[in-house]
């Protein structure tokens, strides 16, 4: 019969459920990971083979406190703001490429076609759908998703459970990355802005030429082939600006987790 104390037992449950809940923080709050159409079992089957994983990581640092006193919860908040913080700092990435999208379907005229987004559980524009689609699959192609779960499980010796959690200076910082939003938005939209913009130009000199031209009929269609056209001819540039803005959330995720290097397993 095998007997086991409190504080073994009290050992082993802080053990596993400090770090379990920073890495299910960070696969709740993630992109892709944190998909809402992804069943809540794989997500948490997904936690906790990572959490038995980085166990050798977490034993050797892990403090002797009672995980239900207050300072055991109060290290378990800490766990679960530094899992969301590390999956904000790359979500913000994929709302900025979203707005870019909503900017362009607004000015085509699209701002009626509106599809739920399950990443987000909300209504987004359909230009913005589609270059969302196009964010996930250059993040999966630049091995993103496992490059978060290799900072997430650094992070154990980096930011070890227990001590000195996210600072002020690190919450000024993810405030000051949410102005991506805007700047990363803007720069991805401009091409087609701009030739929108120049598309309406013509098509209000065209009005005052030819008063009797129904603008309506001919100025929507021809908004949308241009609209769509230099979307096309831009794609292929959207890559090294969203290569460029993942890289700069990895810097933020790895400075606020004190990691010089990743070392993919």
């Amino acid at each position: 019969m095998i007997n086991i104390t409190t504080a073994e037992f009290n050992t082993l449950l802080a053990a596993f459920l400090w770090p379990l809940s920073r890495i299910l923080a960070l696969i709740a709050s993630a992109p892709i990971l944190g998909n809402p159409s992804t069943p809540v079992r794989v997500k948490l089957g997904l936690a906790i083979m990572i959490t038995i994983l980085v166990l050798p990581l977490v034993e050797k640092s892990l403090p002797q406190i009672d995980p239900a006193s207050g300072i055991g919860l109060v290290i378990l908040l800490q766990q679960v703001l530094i899992g969301v913080a590390i999956g904000f700092v790359m979500r913000i990435v994929f709302v900025a490429v979203e707005m870019a999208g909503e900017l362009i379907g607004l000015q085509m005229g699209l701002g009626f076609a509106i599809f739920f987004d399950p990443q987000n559980s909300g209504q987004i524009d359909i230009i913005g759908r589609f270059l969302g689609v196009i964010a996930s699959l250059a993040f999966l192609a630049m091995d993103g998703h496992l490059l978060m779960i290799a900072l997430i499980s650094q992070s154990f010796s980096t930011l070890p459970i227990g001590s000195a959690a996210l600072t002020e200076v690190t919450f000024t910082t993810l405030a000051n990355w949410g102005g991506e939003i805007f700047k990363s938005g803007l720069q991805l939209s401009l091409p087609v802005l701009t030739a929108l913009l120049i598309t309406n130009l013509a098509l209000g000199i065209l009005t005052r030429v030819a008063p009797q031209l129904n603008i309506f009929a001919v100025g929507f269609p021809l908004t949308l082939a241009v609209g769509f056209l230099v979307l096309g001819l831009s794609i292929p540039f959207y890559t090294p600006i969203l290569e460029y803005l993942v890289h700069d959330g990895l810097k933020l995720m790895m400075g606020i987790l004190n990691i010089d290097d990743i070392n993919m397993p």
